[in-house]
């Protein structure tokens, strides 16, 4: 037996059930969001990218790991083997979760790893006895040492890295630096500040140099100052070789016969993904 009903009655019912059906939970896995996050690529990771910026869509609630499997799609994935991941200019692990707008970056291993390699600080420490600089213009070695002196310091000591004429058996024309400023800035701070606490040393003076580097030219200074020259030594040691492997700096190299970006160290445990894994 069959019923007809009104035509208000049937507008209700439609909207009802629709109504339902809009606020049904989704089983779990079910994708009911989007969200856009900027990727920014460095060094050799740009080529790979095709481009230093993309913007991907994701999942809301993706993770570093599925950011790199969605990278992976359409390039080989061993690119992205052995790289270190970023995310608002701070250190990333695989496991972390992205939010819409976040800044993702790709960082290739940075450059120099166990080979030799008016001046402002853009960016300065926040705790007295600390300055860093990343600069374009010339590093004035002198004038940054000198100024680091003071009359309770028994000792300063100085690492200068300066761009040689060879690498590999091949003649170097120049050199290239670029970095990711924001991040790179404030990794080096903490550096510094972590050197003093560590070691135990009045001051620490950290300069890198971007840009094209000519032969001969300073590409990165390191002054500590200390009342003794044992942990002036120690510390300056200890932040040439941590800058080279965790500070996002990458030297791009040009050759009588062509050009390459260097290769870096592994980064340091904890700070590399496993991005083979991933993709």
């Amino acid at each position: 037996m069959g019923y007809a009903l009104g035509f208000p009655l049937q507008i209700f019912l439609i909207a009802h059930i629709w109504l339902i059906a809009a606020c049904r939970v989704e089983p779990a896995g079910a994708i009911l969001l989007a969200m856009k996050v900027r990727v920014i690529s460095f060094g050799v990771l740009k080529d790979w990218l095709g481009a230093t910026e993309a913007t991907v869509e994701l999942p809301e609630g993706a993770t570093v790991a599925e950011l790199l499997a969605r990278l992976s799609e359409r390039r080989p994935a061993s690119f992205l083997r052995g790289i270190a991941v970023s995310v608002n200019a701070e250190y990333a692990t695989r496991d972390q979760v992205l939010s819409e707008d976040d800044e993702v970056g790709l960082l290739p291993p940075v450059s120099g790893g166990n080979q030799p390699s008016a001046n402002l600080p853009v960016e300065s420490g926040a705790s007295p006895g600390v300055v860093i600089a990343l600069t374009r213009e010339p590093i004035d070695a002198e004038k940054l040492v000198a100024a680091a002196k003071r009359g309770e310091d028994g000792a300063v000591v100085v690492f200068d890295g300066i761009v040689r004429n060879n690498s590999r058996g091949r003649l170097t024309l120049y050199l290239d630096y670029e970095a990711y400023e924001e991040m790179a800035a404030r990794q080096m701070n903490g550096l510094a500040n972590e050197a003093r606490v560590r070691f135990g040393v009045r001051q620490v003076t950290l300069v890198h140099r971007l840009g094209r580097l000519q032969i001969g030219e300073t590409s990165v200074l390191i002054a500590v100052a200390s009342a003794h020259r044992g942990p002036a030594f120690e510390a300056c040691r200890w932040l040439i070789d941590t800058l080279k492997k965790s500070v996002p700096i990458w030297k791009k190299e040009t050759f009588a016969d062509g050009a390459v970006w260097a290769d870096g160290e592994p980064f340091p445990a904890g700070l590399a993904v496993d991005a083979g894994h991933n993709a």
